[in-house]
């Protein structure tokens, strides 16, 4: 039996009836969605000890769970680790952690095993080999602003305009820093200030610019620029291969926090 143009009208009708139908579900379900991001969920908190060159250092500071913009398979997985300083980092659940501050700045390292400052590598290495998390946050009105110039050299080209003070200050020649990233490094930038890093295995890197050396593993992060100085936070994240999932996550809450 074919169809007059009475039944042509009505079958068109119920389809864009029930496309509509369809749109408002996706619509409810992407409101849900964001709803859920924007309200967070719950992560633990860590409170971590604190130690530097010239004090007797801090307890580690109380503190409640936080609800925070991760996606809840995560969220099951990770803690929220600080320092009395407010140096403050995701990391996996049970993992250890402490500040150390030095003539540059602060570092909030995190492991799987305990941490001991003062020994921290085993004879003859120079750094972290295995699985590790650094958080570092870097002044430019103490001995970190080389290690800033150093890291503005490779990676922020609209601030080269810092290292040139630099060694105006110092009476260093240009030569002293590179400029141009890493060769092997893979970088995404979210502005001119905030880059996105992966340093593959056993490669020098931006991920090694930190108390990371390389090894088997990649590393990645992020770098920003805080502030008119301005002041460096570099994050350096090597996790084991069952938990690598986890480091997007820990890439943006530290974004989200130093946008704060």
């Amino acid at each position: 039996m074919g169809f007059g143009p009475a039944g042509v009208t009505r079958g068109v009708a119920r389809i864009i009836l029930a496309a509509c139908a369809t749109v408002s579900l996706l619509a409810q379900q992407e409101t849900g969605a964001a709803k859920l991001h924007e309200t967070g969920v719950l992560v633990p908190f860590v409170g971590c000890i604190a130690v530097g060159q010239s004090s007797p250092g801090l307890d580690a500071p109380p503190g409640e769970s936080r609800s925070l913009p991760i996606p809840p398979e995560a969220a099951q997985k990770l803690a929220y680790y600080k320092s009395g300083q407010d140096l403050g980092v995701l990391a996996p659940r049970g993992w250890y952690c402490v500040e150390i501050s030095d003539s540059g700045g602060r570092r909030l390292v995190l492991g799987p095993q305990p941490i001991d400052p003062g020994n921290m590598f085993p004879r003859g290495e120079t750094g972290f080999t295995g699985p590790v998390i650094e958080v570092s946050s870097i002044h430019s009105n103490t001995a970190g602003r080389f290690e800033i110039a150093r890291i503005i050299g490779r990676v922020f080209p609209a601030y080269r305009a810092v290292v040139t003070r630099v060694c105006k200050m110092f009476n260093e020649p240009a030569s002293a820093y590179t400029f141009g990233p890493y060769p092997a490094d893979t970088l995404t930038y979210k502005s001119q200030r905030v880059v996105e890093y992966t340093t593959p295995s056993r490669t020098e890197g931006l991920g090694t610019q930190s108390q990371l050396s390389k090894s088997g593993s990649p590393i990645e992060g992020v770098a920003m620029l805080v502030g008119n100085a301005p002041d460096l936070l570099l994050l350096a994240v090597r996790l084991p291969g069952s938990l690598r999932g986890l480091t997007p996550a820990i890439v943006h809450q530290v974004e989200r926090d130093a946008a704060r």
